[in-house]
This record gives structure tokens, sequence and C-alpha cells, in this order.
């Protein structure tokens, strides 16, 4: 019988793959690759631009449980948030670190108490170098909420800002978003642990 994999992508405006003109992102990217490779999937997009991680911890749960529970099926979830956390507004970060740390918190606990595996993408590189330093601050907090709770975690941040093909297509758009090859771009940087986590 063949596998029946369900994924949620949930998160932010990236994960929506806002200002790709090919409408797949990197969530799509990663979804199409599978099924060329024999491995499909049905996958749902849950992204919301411009939401927190503390917005994005509020809606998970609601959103996710229609498609994932309540049959024989492998339910799966993928979330990837902060870079709107770290955005600031009237001189602070929309969210305090504590706060996002905070709510991740809450999408581990909840998924694991699902029993849906869980695995988390590290915020993307933005044009705004203050900003990025913020969200580098967050990512390595990310990273050890999630080793903490035996969650993988898949940094992209360092690479992103030292990549010419996003940092050109992100300055070129609206100075956070790439187009398609920036897209590409973190598909192949999250594979690698992606194929673990769908195959192991």
């Amino acid at each position: 019988m063949p596998r029946d994999l369900r994924i949620c992508f949930v998160g932010d405006s990236y994960v929506a793959g806002i200002g790709d003109p090919e409408h797949l992102g990197w969530a799509g990217r990663l979804a199409a690759a599978d099924a060329r490779d024999g491995l499909p999937s049905t996958s749902y997009v849950l992204g919301v631009r411009r939401q927190t991680t503390a917005e994005v911890a509020d809606r998970w749960a609601a959103e996710c449980r229609p498609r994932l529970a309540g049959g024989a099926w492998e339910s799966r979830v993928v979330l990837s948030t902060g870079v709107n956390d770290t955005t600031e507004e009237d001189g602070a970060p929309r969210l305090a670190p504590q706060r996002s740390v905070a709510a991740l918190t809450r999408v581990l606990t909840g998924t694991a108490a699902a029993g849906w595996p869980l695995l988390v993408v590290g915020p993307p590189a933005v044009a705004d170098g203050f900003q990025n330093e913020r969200t580098a601050a967050l990512d390595g907090r990310f990273a050890s909420a999630c080793a903490e709770h035996g969650v993988p975690y898949v940094p992209v941040l360092t690479t992103l800002a030292a990549d010419p093909t996003w940092t050109a297509e992100v300055a070129a758009g609206d100075g956070a978003h790439p187009g398609a090859a920036g897209y590409a771009v973190l598909a192949d940087l999250v594979r690698p642990h992606w194929r673990r986590w769908i195959i192991g």
C-alpha cells in the first residue's frame, strides 16, 4: 500500500512563497521534488504574511487539526517563523525574544502531544543587516529550544546572508522576499534535512 503522507507547512510569508512568480516558494519546491523522486505527499501551505511566531502559535493547531487528525494517514508539521518577530516598530522588535521562544515552545509541545513529527526551519536573511543581527540571535535561541525538545532544526540565515542569488533577489524585490531562484536556494538548503526527516 502506498505511503499516505500529509504535511502542514505553517508560518509566515516565506512559507507562503511571497515574491515567487512561480508560486511555489520553498515548500512547493520540496514537495514537487519529492513527487518526482517517488515520494508523493499531500501538502498544505499555511503561511500568513506579517505574522509573528506568537500569531502562528495561536492558529497552527486549529488549522492543522482538520487536515491531519482522525485518519490512518501519516501526519507531519513543518514550522518556519521569526523574521517578523525581529522587525522593529516604534524602536523595538515586534516580539521580544523570550515571547518568540515561548510561542515556539507552545508549538513544540503541541505537536508532540498530537503525535505529529515536527521540523523547524529557521528564519532567513533580509536586506537589513541590523535586523539580520537580531534574527541571528533569535535563530540561536530557536535552535536551542528545538534541541531541548528533540526536534530537528534547520538554520538557514547565515548561509542565505552570504548567498549572492538570495541577496540579489531580496535587494531587487521588497527587501525581504526573493524571487524563484532565491526560493530554489532556500529549498536546496532545507532539502537534505527534509529528506532525512521524511525518509528516516
